[in-house]
Parts: structure tokens; C-alpha cells; sequence
């Protein structure tokens, strides 16, 4: 009786970005705002409906960059420092008034109030050398300092857990559990990184790309990532690519830190996700108005980062192997189409099973029809095929579909304006993006069907 369901994906919010960018000879300063308001918090993130919850978001930026294409013979030098601030507070209904939890009745629903503070510093140098003949070199260096400098937290319930799954036991009334139990800690990461690259053309048509870079991170160590591209000019109209990259992405401050939560738990003692990935890949100019691509990839992923059920691990590994083609072509003046189509074919290799949630295929085209000088006509098809469940996850197969989105668009109608009414999902398609397995959500998480947009929008020069 308590439940919200069955209800919407509650996915509003308000928007504010400003920028400004100044330029004078070889100096740039660049600073922003986006401000977010009354951000709904989607299916609710204790996959209980929260059509209450919300959340306010104020993000600072500035940098500051010198460049100079000449700075010395041969060298062209950048430097830049960055500064970035961002503040987040939420206020959740965890679970709605009336729900048992296992440990009593939230009257009132399972209430949390968590704010998050966070700053980073960063600078950036890079350099790129020509004195070498059949040699482009760039070389870099840099310090990023991030700080999670305050956490803030009221709630009204404790998290315990009982049998890997948390139990929620009621306070009675919101508690300020910042100084006692937040839901993350105050934490800061310091990471230097370096890095080398050369392009060499060492025959005509030929140029081999070898890259190598080193990051150190304060709380988990030293990671060497190398990148390797042959290219071949192939023919006056074609380019064939061979290309190998190894990557990685660190642990979030959620993902290391997160404690007395109910949703997730942290593990300091995560590594990184790494990924290698091998690639051909050819550009056809066949026409000077048709243009093909055609690529094939085969990648591995190591210790990737999953909540099983709510703590962080590095759990097992994922293989996969595709192909993507893509179309650009100039029909007439008035009339430009763009496509392209995507496979993939990803396994987990713990579980033998295919990789859960993402498409095998995915097809998207766009058309854009000049109507005249000011009015023109755009189209964009996007279909979405072969989503497979969990190994877990015993539910039906996930719907493919097809979303149609029509905008017509005005510009210069008049002096620095521009106008668009646009239709999304214009024949009102049935969207639903899956929910985690093992599917406490059943029916998935619906999207927005059709919808009518219109904008407009003033140049001031």
C-alpha cells in the first residue's frame, strides 16, 4: 500500500549555463556556470519510485592557457591551469511514507539529505618538436589535485547489512549524521602523469604513431598505458588503419568511499578498469560527395568495477568483437544523408554469458533538406536491436525499437535569430531502457514518448 508504482521515470529538471570565453594574441581565459535545479532522480535510486526526490547542482569553471606556436625553433609550447568546483545537494525519499523496510515503518518514508563538495586544481603542459625530419614529437606533463573537501548528510534511518542486502532501521526523525555516519568521506587524490609521442612518416604513404603514457594516483598507485596506429595512404581516395590502445579508468570517490549507504559501499582497495583495443579501420572517398567507413575492433576488459550486490569489486572480465560502417553523402545541394550501423558482440568471462544491457545493433540515419536559404528540414532515425539480459535475470527479453525525431528549422529569419520546432519520437514508440537485473523494477524503465519542442534562440555580435 505504500508503493508509488505503477508511475513514470521521473527525469525533469531546470538548466542554467553561462560561459565566457576572451582571447588576446596567446592568451585565453575561459569561465563557466551551469546551475541545475529541482533535478528528479529518475526510477529512484533505491529502485523505489521517488517522484519527490530532487536535486541542486552549482558548477564552477576557469582556466587559463598561454600558447605559443613559436615559443623557441621547433617548438610549439601550451600550458594551462584549470579550476573546477562543483557542489551538490539532494534531498531523497529513498523509500515512500508507509514502507517497511525490515526494521520497522518509515512513517514518513526513508528520508536522506546528502551534499557533496568537491574541487579540483590541474596543470597542464605540452609541447610538440619538428626539428626531427619525418618527425612529429609532443611531450606532457601535469598535476591534477582533486578534493572532496565536505561532506554533509541528515537522514532518518541507519543501513545495516543482513545477508550482503542492506536493512534500513528507522530513526524516528532526521539525524545530522555528517561528524558520525555520512554516506561518503572527505578524501583527496593528487595524480601526476607524463607522456610521449611520435609520428613518424618513415616511407611515402606510411606513418607509424607510438605513444606511451604514465599515471600515478596517491591512493592506488602507477598505471603505463602504450598506443600504437599504422596508417596507409592507401590510394589517392583510400586510408587503411591498423590501431592498438590500452586504457584504464579509476575508481570513483563513490566507488572507494561510499560507506552507511544503502545503495552502494566503496572499496578502498580498488584497481582501475583497464581495456586493450585492436582495430582496422578504412575511409573510402569514393565520390568527392560520398564518403564510407568501414572499421572491425576486438577488445578486453580487466578488473572491471561492478556493485555485487551493493559493495565495489574488481570482478572478472569482458571480451568483445564488432564492426561499425558509416555513410556521408552530399545527394544534391539541398539534400545531405549520414548513417551509420553498429555490431558488437560482448562477453562476460565469469559467467560465460553475453554481456547484459547493451544492443547487438544499432542504426541510425539522418537527412537534412535545404528548404531555401533560411528554412530547412532535418529527420534522424535511431534503432536500437538485441539487448540481452544478466545471466541472473530471468525476465523476457528486452524490446528492440525504432525512434523517428522531425525538426524544422529557421535561420536568419531575422537579423542573428533562429527558430526550430522539433518532434521527438514523432510516432510516439514504445522506449524502455532495461532496469538492473535481477529486476526488482519489472517492466523496465520507460522513456518519454512523443514530444514537442521549440526554440529559439539570439546571436549578439
Amino acid at each position: 500500500s505504500a508503493s508509488k508504482a505503477p508511475g513514470s521515470v521521473n527525469l525533469g529538471r531546470q538548466s542554467l549555463d553561462t560561459r565566457i570565453d576572451i582571447s588576446k594574441d596567446k592568451w585565453q581565459i575561459r569561465a563557466g556556470y551551469q546551475g541545475r535545479r529541482n533535478g528528479e532522480v529518475g526510477a529512484g535510486l533505491f529502485q523505489a519510485l521517488d517522484p519527490e526526490g530532487e536535486a541542486d547542482a552549482d558548477r564552477y569553471n576557469a582556466d587559463i592557457s598561454y600558447h605559443d606556436t613559436d615559443f623557441t625553433e621547433n617548438w610549439d609550447l601550451k600550458a594551462q591551469y584549470s579550476f573546477f568546483n562543483t557542489i551538490t545537494r539532494s534531498d531523497l525519499v529513498l523509500l515512500p511514507p508507509g514502507a517497511n523496510a525490515g526494521a520497522g515503518i518509515f512513517a514518513d518514508g526513508a528520508i536522506a539529505k546528502p551534499d557533496v563538495y568537491e574541487r579540483h586544481n590541474r596543470i597542464d603542459l605540452t609541447a610538440f618538436y619538428t626539428g626531427l625530419n619525418n618527425h612529429d614529437i609532443r611531450i606532457g606533463t601535469g598535476f591534477h589535485h582533486q578534493d572532496q573537501y565536505k561532506i554533509e548528510e541528515k537522514r532518518n534511518f541507519n543501513t545495516v547489512l543482513f545477508m550482503d542486502a542492506p536493512v534500513l532501521i528507522p530513526l524516528g526523525s532526521l539525524v545530522d549524521v555528517s561528524d558520525t555516519a555520512p554516506f561518503n568521506q572527505e578524501e583527496t587524490r593528487k595524480i601526476f602523469y607524463g607522456f610521449i609521442q611520435d609520428a613518424w612518416d618513415f616511407a611515402p604513404d606510411w606513418t607509424l604513431t607510438a605513444g606511451l603514457r604514465y599515471d600515478h594516483y596517491s591512493d592506488f598507485g602507477s598505471t603505463i598505458n602504450p598506443r600504437l596506429a599504422l596508417v596507409w595512404q592507401t590510394s589517392y581516395r583510400l586510408t587503411s588503419k591498423l590501431l592498438y590502445g590500452r586504457s584504464f579508468r579509476a575508481p570513483s570517490f563513490a566507488e572507494q568511499l561510499n560507506i552507511n549507504n544503502p545503495v552502494a559501499i566503496g572499496n578502498p582497495s580498488l584497481n582501475p578498469e583497464t581495456i586493450d583495443t585492436y582495430e582496422i579501420a578504412f575511409d573510402y572517398a569514393a565520390t568527392d560527395d560520398l564518403r564510407l567507413g568501414f572499421n572491425v575492433f576486438h577488445y578486453r576488459m580487466e578488473d572491471i568495477i561492478r556493485f555485487n550486490p551493493i559493495m565495489a569489486n574488481n570482478t572478472g572480465s569482458q571480451t568483445g568483437h564488432g564492426l561499425e560502417m558509416e555513410v556521408s553523402w552530399k545527394a544534391s545541394d539541398s539534400l545531405s544523408i549520414n548513417g551509420n550501423y553498429a555490431y558488437q558482440s560482448s562477453e562476460d568471462d565469469d559467467s560465460n554469458s553475453d554481456a547484459a544491457d547493451a544492443p547487438k545493433q544499432q542504426i541510425y540515419v539522418r537527412a537534412n533538406y535545404q528548404l531555401n536559404n533560411v528554412w530547412s528540414l532535418n529527420s534522424q532515425l535511431n534503432h536500437v536491436r538485441d539487448r540481452k539480459r544478466a545471466a541472473n535475470d530471468l525476465r523476457p527479453e528486452i524490446d528492440d525499437y525504432t525512434v523517428v525525431d522531425l525538426t524544422l528549422r529557421a535561420k536568419e529569419f531575422a537579423p542573428g535569430f533562429e527558430f526550430a520546432i522539433s518532434a521527438k519520437n514523432l510516432f510516439d514508440e514504445t522506449v524502455k531502457e532495461p532496469s538492473l537485473a535481477p529486476g526488482f523494477i519489472p517492466d523496465d524503465l520507460p522513456q518519454a514518448g512523443r514530444g514537442l519542442f521549440v526554440e529559439l534562440r539570439k546571436s549578439i555580435n
